[in-house]
This record gives structure tokens, sequence and C-alpha cells, in this order.
């Protein structure tokens, strides 16, 4: 009976586990960079190694097409994002979304909105606020820091539906706010992005991990669009 017990309690924790996973695609499939390419370019940059399942910013990789910010090869609007993201010590880097992708925008970071990602000790863009690991980059701040220590693996999602955008750390909500509002209006006005022409406007766009010269590593990327 036990026994009977035991295998039922497994079923329901693997059906579970199955219907939380319902709908997402993988965005990286752990073993190429297909899907992907450096932005505003066709290729990808030698110094985004795919090791260990995982995709490693490797500087010592870093030849003359350099690294660059990735980017999807598909846009997305209203969608569920999962990652997980690990750093080096004193590293920086980022998770970008709705970048438009367009010549006259320099970086990904010229449209797109940034959750953070960051040893928040080590480098210096940790001690100014809104620029911790978990921030809406220079926007909203988190209201808790569950982040794990330098080197440990994080789990991070973004939830953006009708401009509603959550972004959660490690299982715990860390902001939540509403997009493209009056009220986001007036967070874009007294951010750096204050005077960038057309900056977090865009409702659709790509998905983007930052190249911000440190070392690196997304793994186990999904989406599902809502």
């Amino acid at each position: 009976m036990k026994k009977i017990f035991l295998s039922a309690m497994i079923v329901l924790a693997v059906t579970q586990i199955s219907k939380a996973q319902k709908g997402f695609k993988p965005l990286f499939d752990g073993k190429t960079t297909t899907g992907w390419h450096t932005y505003n370019k066709t290729t990808v940059g030698s110094a985004w190694q795919v090791q260990d399942g995982a995709l490693h910013l490797d500087l010592a990789t870093k030849g003359k097409d350099g690294g660059g910010d990735l980017v999807t090869d598909k846009e997305y609007g209203d969608f569920h994002l999962k990652y997980e993201w690990k750093v080096a010590p004193k590293a920086n880097s980022g998770l970008i979304f709705y970048v438009h992708e367009e010549p006259k925008y320099h970086a990904t970071y010229s449209t797109g909105l940034e959750m953070q990602v960051i040893d928040n000790d080590g480098h210096p863009d940790g001690k100014i606020t809104k620029h911790r690991a978990g921030d809406l980059y220079d926007l909203v701040k988190s209201s808790s820091e569950p982040v794990k220590a330098v080197g440990e693996w994080n789990k991070a999602e973004i939830i953006s539906k009708k401009g509603n955008l959550t972004l959660i750390l490690n299982g715990a909500e860390v902001v939540k706010t509403t997009l493209w509002d009056d009220n986001w209006k007036k967070i874009v006005a007294g951010s750096k992005f204050a005077t960038w022409e057309n900056w977090g406007t865009f409702k659709t766009g790509k998905i983007a991990l930052q190249d911000h010269g440190d070392e690196v590593w997304y793994k186990n990327i999904s989406i599902k669009e809502l």
C-alpha cells in the first residue's frame, strides 16, 4: 500500500511540473546559439560560447568579432520569460527586453528595458540605487534582494501582460509596475533615459543578453507567449 501511495505521489508531482511548464518554449537549446544573433549583425560573436548547457560570455575567446549583446531572432509582445544566470566576481550584465533592433539604435539598451544582472558588492554599479541585481535598471528598485552569492545560479522571471510588468528573482516578486501609462512616463522622466528617443515605448521587441565586458552565464531560457 505504501509503494502504491508513493507511486501516486510521484505521478502527481510529475503532472504538476508538466502543467507548470505547459506552453513554455526554449529560447536556448543548451547546445547551440540557434535562434540568436549579435545585435545588428547576422552572426554570433566568438565570445559567446556554449559550455555545459549554458551560454557563457567567455572573455578568453573574444576575438576580432568580439561578443556583443545577443538578441533573439524573434520579437515578443506579452510574455512570461524564465531564465537562470550567474556572474563572475565584479561582473555586470543584464537581461534586456522589448528591444527594437534597427541600425539607428546603436545598442540593445537604446530601446529596451533591463532586469539587472550583477555582482552587487563587487561591481561599482551595485552601489547605485536601482542598479542592483533584480532591479528594473535605473527605473524601479527591487522590494527585496534574494540574489545568490557570486558564482551561484539565480532563477529569474519576467512577466509582461497588457502593460503589467512583474520581475521575480529566486521565487520572490521584486518589482511590480505598469508600463506605458502616465506614471510610467514619470518614471522614465526621472531616469537616465529621459531624453532618449523612443526609449521604453516599444510594446513588442527582442530579448537580449548583455555583453557588458564581464564574464556571465545564462541557461534554461524559456518563454511562454501570453
